[in-house]
C-alpha cells in the first residue's frame, strides 16, 4: 500500500484521522442546533436546517472552521457549549500504537489541522496527542484551509518537506486531492472517521480502516 523506505515525513490529520470524528459530528450536528434553539427561541428543526444551509454554503473555507465566526453569526459561547460534551473526544483506538511507531522510525511527524486553535487546545487537553508528536499546526495561523493548494506552499516552507517522500494521511477527500495537487507523493485515506457510522467505501486513495496494518512496514523501514 505505501512504500515507506521512501517517506520521510508524515503530516496527518487530526479529526476523523487520529480523534474519533463522532465528537465534531454529534457537536455540529445535535449538539449545536439543540443549544442554539433553546437559546434563541427558535425550533431545533429550524436551527437544525438553518445550520446545516450554512455548513454547505462555507464548506472548505476558513470560517467553517472558525469558532471565532460561529460565535459571533449565532452569538453564542461557543467554547463553552463544546466544553459541555467534551467528554466525547477520544482517539481511534489504534491510533496510540500507531503514533508511536512513527516516532520511533525517526520520520518527522506534523498534525496538520483545519481546526480552530481553541478547538485544537481542547483536543490537546483531553488526550494524548501532544506526547506523541512535537509539531502541532492549526491552518488558522495561516489564514487559509488545506483545500487550498496556498497552504501547501507555506505548509512546506514552514516543515521544509520533501513533497516527494511525504505521506499524508486524512479522512477528507477534497483535502487530499489538494495535497496531491501540490505534489504530496504518497496519500492515504481513511475510511472510517466516525465510530457510529459505518466504513465509506473510497476508490480514489488508499484507504484503511485500522492503522495496525501499517506498524510492520513503519518498523522494518525506519527513515533515512
Amino acid at each position: 500500500m505505501l512504500n515507506w523506505a521512501q517517506i520521510d515525513t508524515v503530516l496527518l490529520d487530526m479529526d476523523g484521522t487520529l480523534l474519533d470524528l463522532h465528537y465534531d459530528n454529534f457537536f455540529w450536528l445535535q449538539h449545536l442546533p439543540k443549544r442554539w434553539a433553546e437559546i434563541s427561541g427558535i425550533s431545533q428543526q429550524q436551527a437544525e436546517q438553518q445550520l446545516k444551509a450554512e455548513y454547505a454554503e462555507l464548506s472548505g473555507k476558513l470560517e467553517w472552521y472558525c469558532l471565532d465566526y460561529w460565535g459571533k453569526r449565532l452569538q453564542l459561547p461557543i467554547n463553552e457549549l463544546k466544553r459541555e460534551v467534551m467528554h466525547k473526544i477520544a482517539m481511534r483506538a489504534d491510533v496510540p500504537e500507531f503514533l508511536t511507531a512513527l516516532k520511533h522510525s525517526g520520520r518527522q511527524i506534523a498534525l496538520v489541522t483545519n481546526a480552530h486553535p481553541d478547538s485544537l487546545s481542547l483536543k490537546i487537553e483531553r488526550t494524548e496527542l501532544a506526547s506523541y508528536i512535537d509539531t502541532l499546526i492549526s491552518t488558522h495561523e495561516f489564514g487559509i484551509t488545506k483545500e487550498n493548494w496556498a497552504l501547501w506552499q507555506k505548509l512546506q516552507q514552514r516543515l521544509n518537506f520533501n513533497p516527494e517522500r511525504t505521506l499524508f494521511i486524512d479522512d477528507s477527500l477534497p483535502i487530499l486531492k489538494a495535497a496531491q495537487d501540490f505534489g504530496i507523493k504518497h496519500l492515504l485515506a481513511v475510511a472510517n472517521p466516525d465510530s457510529q457510522q459505518l466504513s465509506r467505501q473510497i476508490t480514489e486513495f488508499p484507504a484503511i480502516t485500522d492503522y495496525t496494518v501499517l506498524l510492520d512496514d513503519i518498523r522494518n523501514y525506519r527513515a533515512g
